[in-house]
């Protein structure tokens, strides 16, 4: 399946970094593998690329955007702390315990109320860039993502900050983003916390070698069995989606072959379908005026008070509460 191309934003934005220093931009677009015109679109391996050139020129992985430089090697240190935590939930805050600590500003904390947790951007002074906080977003989810292997999805991104030029941005994170709010905030369900990392030394080591294009993994289709079965499911109806046995029949997999693989990919099947259906939802609640009902009823839902709670457990509002707040 191809890889899901990322908005070329991140590249120009990563490049000003530079130009703001007054320093040239050539040899990274080159490192990139980008001359002439820059393309609508790259890949995660071109944006990777840029951000370590950029990175390796600053002696900052952050890109010259906290308070004070992240210097090379600090990625690495961080998943060395966080390798061997019990759960998520203590890898994140000893990771934003020792970004904290390194970058300075913004100071993250880990939030838990109910059933949502906020990584949330503790700020003294002014609001930084759009791309800073992404920038910093990417960092800690990303290398969530990978440490209990599985795409974490987020259920919201709040920006301090006003809305930037690029239209990105709305759709990077999978997520709902507001802009010009009290603090900067990436949520996610809280029962994601108690995930169990299944990383190793020898696993690391490879992340570390494909980082940080490695990062942008949760922002563009990987290669494997979650994404196979998304790319069946997507194809179809959600009201016509297969049982696992059905789809294991389809994939000439055994059932318990197909329940285990997926296991082992962080996975199972009924998160994956509960993914895109919440996708689904709140791409239609954002972009369409289809009623609930409709809705509810094109997702699968036998009832709407069913797509109702789903949908409250998923994002934390109604679904007529969430469209009001999209569309103004």
């Amino acid at each position: 399946m191809a890889r899901r191309a990322i908005s070329s934003s991140f590249f120009e934005d990563a490049l000003d970094c530079l130009r703001q220093r007054g320093l040239d931009v050539e040899a990274c677009r080159a490192a990139a593998g980008v001359s002439g015109e820059t393309p609508a679109s790259m890949s995660a391996e071109q944006i990777g690329a840029i951000w370590w050139s950029v990175a390796t020129v600053l002696d900052d992985e952050l890109m010259g955007l906290g308070g004070r430089p992240m210097r090379l090697g600090s990625l690495e240190l961080m998943c060395h702390c966080i390798l061997h935590t019990k759960t998520l939930g203590a890898a994140l805050r000893r990771a934003l315990r020792f970004l904290a600590v390194v970058a300075e500003d913004p100071a993250p904390e880990l939030h838990v109320s109910g059933n949502r947790a906020a990584i949330v951007l503790e700020e003294p002074g002014p609001a930084k860039s759009a791309f800073a906080y992404r920038t910093f977003g990417i960092i800690v989810h990303g290398v969530a993502c990978w440490l209990v292997g599985r795409r974490l999805p987020l259920l919201a991104v709040d920006f301090r900050c006003p809305p930037p030029p690029s239209p990105d941005y709305r759709s990077f994170f999978g997520a709902p983003v507001h802009f010009g709010r009290p603090a900067t905030r990436f949520v996610l369900d809280a029962s994601l916390l108690a995930l169990a990392p299944i990383r190793d030394e020898d696993a690391l080591r490879e992340f570390l070698r494909e980082a940080p294009a490695k990062l942008l993994a949760p922002y563009h289709d990987e290669a494997g069995l979650t994404a196979k079965v998304h790319a069946c499911l997507r194809r179809r109806p959600a009201n016509a989606w297969p049982s696992l046995e059905e789809l294991a029949g389809e994939m000439r997999l055994p059932a318990s072959t197909l329940r285990h693989r997926l296991a082992a990919e962080g996975q199972t099947y009924r998160a994956i379908k509960d993914e895109i259906r919440r996708s689904l939802a709140i791409e239609q609640l954002s972009r369409t005026q289809v009623n609930v009902a409709d809705i509810a009823a094109d997702l699968g839902f036998a009832e709407p008070s069913a797509f109702h709670r789903a949908f409250r457990k998923w994002t934390g509002k109604s679904p007529a509460g969430f469209r009001r707040d999209v569309t103004g």
